[in-house]
């Protein structure tokens, strides 16, 4: 039986930008195949009483400065040279996710995703604004108006909230989040346990 990483996924969030590029290295050292499957971490968040961990410690002395030593000290592990907070930060992210869903209808959606993470935790781009999105996707080879237009399409929009919805069917409170059958893995700091669970258990 092959193994499979399935990547509950969301470009808003920076731990999702830091987790795709180790759960990629899992994904090849264990032979398993990624799939990423986009939900909206604000419908996440809001159907399981959660709320992003800025907020959710935003009372806590030093807790939120930790939490952004922590990332420089990951990026440090994993060579991730290029991640910059995206000064824009929250971003809304229902365009990039729409538009992920309807590309994801013809193709695999690691190109995208790949791009997509790019404009959000390198370039720091303002991707909730149409105009920006646009552009940027066509300046990475894809055809951006296309890809703007195909978050209208209400199909597009109802499996977006069905993906959703699943997650949290599932016991999903926040991203990313990992399923190695019906393991779920929370968090980047839990990807090392979950390449041993595909060794081991899987």
């Amino acid at each position: 039986m092959s193994k499979s990483i399935e990547f509950i996924f969301d470009f808003g969030s920076p731990n999702a930008y830091l987790s795709y590029f180790t759960v990629k290295a899992v994904a090849a050292r264990t032979g398993a195949e990624l799939k990423i499957t986009p939900c909206l971490l604000g419908g996440i968040f809001k159907s399981t009483n959660n709320q992003p961990p800025m907020m959710n410690f935003a009372g806590v002395s030093g807790k939120n400065a930790m939490f952004m030593r922590e990332i420089e000290r990951y990026c440090e592990r994993h060579e991730l040279t290029q991640f910059a907070m995206n000064p824009h930060f929250p971003v809304n992210t229902l365009l990039l996710m729409r538009a992920c869903v309807a590309y994801g209808k013809d193709h695999s959606v690691d190109a995208y995703v790949e791009a997509g993470v790019k404009m959000m935790w390198e370039s720091g781009l303002k991707m909730d604004d149409p105009d920006v999105f646009v552009k940027a996707f066509n300046d990475a080879g894809f055809d951006g108006q296309a890809l703007l237009e195909s978050t209208q399409d209400p199909d597009v929009k109802a499996q977006l909230m069905a993906n959703t919805q699943s997650a949290v069917d599932r016991g999903v409170f926040g991203i990313p989040a990992f399923f190695v059958g019906d393991e779920q893995f929370f968090g980047k700091d839990h990807i090392e346990e979950m390449e041993w669970w595909l060794e081991n258990k899987a």
